[in-house]
């Protein structure tokens, strides 16, 4: 499916590592501090990447849009309370450098990007929602930078839209999320089999951003060939806020991780063969021809003097006619492995 690379030299696809990005979203709880701790604690369990969203009500949301079933507050007013002071972009990007992760943000407005373009970030992150605001995207994909697309709630004719506005301002450096909008999503909704179909459609290197509770359909979308896992990140998923519930803490995402990087090496290469630490099992454990009874020189082999048992390292059975019509060259014990030096 190809493959992308960041400012940093990051190689995303392939035989890569997957890119594992830590969602911090409104998590940080209007603190600094808070936020600079989660980027500490990503680094600490071993993630690629730490992401905020960069947004302003005023940008974002018309005063009247209606209030979403599962809020208390309208839109504007939900967005106006968990938006983080732009100020606070250079000291997470420092921070993170120092913390050896790399700093991403979705920018929500033409501001945002050039903030974070003026700081050499690695890449741009478009958000789901904003697949649609094609000027945006493209005016993203003209900073020259690796593009991530988040595809939730999108059909594979919009996908191709946000593609080609890269393409048409000269960025091919795109990778795309499978994702679902749904906060936490519902296992059955999750749809897996969509990062194939994404992946066949744009030739592209494909992921998961992961709104599910929990961290094991990351591990089977990795299974099956995510090269980017997206998942929101908290301190305490017990706090209050729009994005905590369903976001994994510090100790579970170490054991996420660890397990991401089980799958990733358990994944192989595809070749079917007797690998070096089966073989000492190739060789005892498998059956093979077995004198069924003690054979002396020069007697013609028959049926019934041999069986087939362990250990694997004489004739295979599946040759037992051929060997019961040969003669011994020399006394064989019963029990003995046959081989074909002790038969003419």
């Amino acid at each position: 499916m190809g493959t992308q690379v960041l400012s940093n030299g990051r190689v995303i696809g392939g035989d890569n590592p997957c890119y594992i990005i830590m969602d911090v979203a409104a998590n940080h709880n209007n603190s600094l501090e808070t936020a600079k701790m989660l980027v500490k604690r990503a680094a600490e369990a071993g993630a690629d990447a730490i992401k905020l969203q960069t947004y302003t009500a005023d940008k974002l949301y018309s005063q009247n849009t209606p209030q979403f079933s599962k809020d208390a507050l309208k839109p504007y007013d939900l967005i106006k309370s968990v938006e983080h002071p732009r100020e606070w972009l250079p000291i997470l990007f420092d921070y993170s450098k120092e913390c050896g992760i790399d700093f991403l943000s979705s920018p929500f407005d033409k501001e945002a990007i050039n903030l974070l373009n003026d700081l050499n970030v690695p890449c741009f992150k478009v958000a789901s929602s904003e697949i649609v605001d094609l000027d945006l995207i493209a005016y993203m994909a003209s900073k020259g930078r690796a593009m991530i697309i988040s595809t939730g709630m999108a059909n594979l004719g919009e996908i191709e839209e946000a593609v080609d506005v890269c393409r048409k301002v000269g960025n091919d450096n795109i990778s795309l999320l499978h994702c679902n909008t749904a906060y936490p999503t519902p296992i059955d909704i999750v749809n897996l089999r969509a990062m194939g179909t994404i992946g066949t459609a744009f030739k592209l290197p494909v992921g998961f951003s992961d709104h599910t509770l929990g961290w094991h359909i990351s591990l089977a979308a990795v299974a099956q060939g995510a090269k980017i896992i997206e998942k929101h990140f908290t301190l305490d998923s017990t706090q209050e806020g729009p994005d905590h519930n369903f976001a994994i803490e510090p100790d579970n995402l170490k054991v996420m991780i660890s397990n991401i990087r089980d799958v990733e090496s358990a994944i192989g290469d595809g070749i079917k063969k007797v690998c070096k630490a089966e073989l000492e099992s190739y060789e005892k454990g498998r059956r093979s021809i077995i004198a069924a009874c003690d054979i002396s020189k020069d007697t013609k082999l028959k049926r019934d003097m041999l069986v087939i048992k362990r250990p694997g390292y004489g004739i295979k059975p599946n040759l037992i006619d051929i060997v019961s019509n040969r003669t011994a060259k020399q006394n064989i014990a019963k029990d003995d492995v046959i081989t074909w030096e002790q038969l003419y």
